[in-house]
Order: C-alpha cells, then structure tokens, then sequence
C-alpha cells in the first residue's frame, strides 16, 4: 500500500487526493509556498519572511515540499555553502490555488476575530 506524509499507508481508492491535502494543508506549507512567491530565496531570507517558524520546522517543512515537488533546492559550493530554494512548476500551481483562499482569509479576518471573542466571552 503507498505511503503518504509521515510514512502514514493510505489507500487511494478510498479517498485519492487525501494524501496530496495532507500535504499542502498546513499552515507552515501554506506560508513557506507563498513566501517563495517572489522566486528564488535562501534558508535565510525565508525565515526572516515568516519570523515565527522555528529553523527545524522551517527545515523540516522544505524537506517535504522537495520530497513532493514543489519545490527544488540548489546548492551552490561556496564557504559556506549557499543553498537556494524555488518554486518547481507544480509549486507555482499550488501557489495559484492558495492565493484565493489567502485573499479570503484578509477578507474574513475581522468577521473571524469578532466571532471568536463573542465565542469566548460567551463561554470563557
């Protein structure tokens, strides 16, 4: 049986994108995606890009999005060695398909933020 993110076994006949989803529906890939929108970056630049990811997520979450083709990593031989990150095709595929839902989230951000305090100080 295929394995999916994780070396989690998945069967795609019961359910055949869930292994592509599980893969692109965090936020860490969401941010990472659309943090390489600009082109080619290093590890640097995109972590100053999105500050509150830690260097192993940041690490981590690249690694899978090589592993799934999003994106490719280009190391340059230097002292010390520059590394470079870009979007693959498939990458800037992704990329089109999340900046719907990323203006949405602007868009809902204020009517979500209300929501959540009527929530909390209905049930806080």
């Amino acid at each position: 049986m295929p394995t999916g993110p994780g070396g989690i076994e998945y069967d795609p006949n019961i359910c055949p994108v869930r292994h592509v989803l599980d893969g692109v529906g965090d936020k860490w890939t969401i941010l990472v995606i659309t943090g390489l929108k600009p082109g080619s970056q290093r590890f640097s630049e995109l972590k100053r890009a999105i500050p509150d990811i830690s260097q192993r997520m940041l690490t981590q979450t690249l690694r899978k999005l090589e592993r799934d083709g999003y994106v490719t990593r280009d190391v340059t031989p230097s002292i010390p060695p520059r590394v470079d990150y870009e979007l693959t095709d498939l990458g800037r595929s992704l990329l089109g398909a999340l900046e719907p839902l990323a203006a949405w989230a602007l868009d809902a951000r204020d009517a979500v933020a209300r929501s959540r305090a009527l929530y909390d100080a209905r049930d806080g």
